[in-house]
């Protein structure tokens, strides 16, 4: 079941037609929630990176946009799947409608909302090995248009094929600069004796809410100092430890770069306080 516009539809209905820029275009935003015991976390950060997104793309933002529209079609959604589950990752997708060139301006958007259970209601650490390399056939952009999350992901499509091919966990992509940006999805975090780094958005890295969030949690943290500064291929062998962060999975350790293996004392310490926050928010 999905929210098509404010209908309930099936998942396999038809939703586009051929004509949908969605389709051609790869012309969608995509705006991943995490939901715990029916509140939406940081949806007030999530609602206006949004809506700065779509006017990065010149989109049309429908008078009914509003904050408090979208969460209850969310709520919605997640009502009509019947499940009695205590967390759900949610995917809010917008798209321009028509690809024609006579409606680029004035074609309508439409709005598409996916909700899928999870195991646990709050982020838990993976177990066994993650072991990760650079992706290097590609690199990436670092404008503003590679710091929002579009449907148009090909060279992440590639990635993740190169990853399956080589056994891998997943890739850690480079910009046109040679530095590293991020994982396939998610952002990368970098841990030496009591710095913490991360790449910055003018680097190319994602600019998502739970990267935000956990930046400001660090700063305030006094065991560590946190910087966002740029991050070479030299200095990942040289880290203790390497992790990963998304809006679904929360933080995931690198156990193993190349011939290095890494630690997880901090990044598991971390995922522990980042499910305190999440706890917090989902009271508030």
């Amino acid at each position: 079941m999905v929210n098509f516009n404010g209908n309930l539809v099936a998942s396999e209905e038809k939703l586009f037609s051929a004509n949908s820029s969605f389709l051609i275009n790869g012309d969608a935003l995509i705006e991943p929630i995490r939901v715990v015991d029916n509140s939406i976390i940081y949806w007030e950060e999530h609602y206006f990176r949004l809506m700065a997104s779509m006017r990065i793309l010149r989109m049309q933002i429908p008078m009914n946009f509003t904050m408090e529209y979208l969460e209850e079609e969310i709520q919605r959604t997640i009502k009509a799947l019947s499940l009695s589950k205590a967390a759900f990752t949610v995917e809010l997708i917008v798209a321009r409608q028509s690809a024609k060139e006579e409606d680029l301006i004035k074609s309508k958007t439409v709005y598409i909302i996916k909700a899928a259970p999870e195991e646990t209601t709050f982020y838990t650490n993976k177990e066994g090995g993650y072991e990760v390399e650079l992706f290097k056939d590609y690199y990436f952009n670092t404008d503003m248009l590679s710091t929002i999350n579009t449907t148009n992901k090909i060279g992440k499509q590639v990635a993740k094929v190169f990853a399956y091919e080589n056994n891998l966990a997943n890739c850690l992509l480079l910009n046109f600069n040679k530095q590293v940006i991020a994982g396939i999805e998610e952002a990368l975090f970098l841990v030496k004796d009591q710095l913490i780094k991360t790449p910055p958005i003018s680097d190319g890295a994602p600019n998502t809410v739970i990267r935000k969030k956990l930046v400001e949690m660090l700063e305030k943290l006094e065991d560590f100092e946190v910087q966002e500064a740029s991050i070479s291929p030299f200095e990942l062998q040289k880290a203790d430890e390497l992790f990963l962060l998304d809006t679904q999975k929360g933080i995931t350790a690198i156990s193993k770069y190349r011939k290095k293996e890494f630690k997880t004392t901090v990044s598991t310490n971390l995922q522990g306080k980042l499910n305190a926050q999440l706890r917090l928010a989902s009271l508030a």
